[in-house]
This record gives C-alpha cells, sequence and structure tokens, in this order.
C-alpha cells in the first residue's frame, strides 16, 4: 500500500500539472476537464481540470481543480517532500519552484541533509526538496 499525494488547486491545474510534468521529466501525464465528461454525467460545463495525474516511473502526483462554484480554499499544513540524489538536482528544482513563489527555507546544508529546502510555488503548493543520505 502507499500513499499518493492529490492536489486541489483554484482553476490552474492545468498549467500546474503540465509545469510539474515539465520539471520532474514526467513519464506520463493526464488531464481530463469536466467538459471531457458525458453530458449524461450531468457534471457542470466547464473547462476545469476533473482529474489530473503525473507519473514518474512508479510514483504518482494526482490533482483537480475545485469544481466550478465551489469555494477553493488554499493549500496550507501539507507539503510534498520529493528526495534528490544530489545538491545540483535539487538546487535546479528548489529554484524552478520558488520562482514566483516563497522560500519557507533556503536550499543548503543542514545537520540532517546534505542540503534540504522548503519553497511554496507560484500555484500555492508547498514543498520539500533534499538530498537523501544513506
Amino acid at each position: 500500500m502507499s500513499f499518493i499525494p492529490y492536489l486541489n488547486f483554484d482553476g490552474t491545474c492545468a498549467e500546474a500539472m503540465q509545469f510539474y510534468a515539465d520539471l520532474f521529466g514526467a513519464t506520463e501525464v493526464q488531464i481530463m476537464r469536466y467538459t471531457d465528461a458525458p453530458e449524461s454525467e450531468g457534471l457542470p460545463p466547464s473547462d476545469r481540470v476533473m482529474y489530473a495525474h503525473i507519473m514518474l516511473g512508479d510514483a504518482c502526483l494526482m490533482a483537480s481543480d475545485w469544481p466550478p462554484g465551489m469555494e477553493a480554499p488554499p493549500m496550507a499544513s501539507v507539503s510534498v517532500n520529493h528526495p534528490v540524489a544530489d545538491p545540483e538536482t535539487g538546487q535546479r528544482l528548489f529554484d524552478a519552484l520558488a520562482e514566483g513563489g516563497t522560500i519557507t527555507m533556503p536550499f543548503e546544508k543542514t545537520f540532517f541533509s546534505e542540503s534540504f529546502g522548503m519553497v511554496t510555488d507560484r500555484f500555492g503548493t508547498s514543498w520539500m526538496i533534499g538530498v537523501l543520505t544513506d
């Protein structure tokens, strides 16, 4: 059994998921909008994302936009942790996520990792990027 992060956005899901797919080198991207559903489902006609996922090997990140007309509270108190093999890869990912976002903790050496940082990207997703240590 595993846990799969599921992110919720307020109309920016497609843009965010494509950004993450490009940044992390996703092997699969699926984006399904409410307008893709059959009319018989009775879903609201909207270009918002009803379901999306990206795959990185066996790892999956899922997301959607809040349904039309529903209040979309900002994401809070949860971060997506993404371990990396080396500081250079981590710094590259961290810098891309920080562009237009907010750095919570700079990407730097810590007592528990060769490099680690925390950032909230421009879509409101909080990330923890850190070098795995053996």
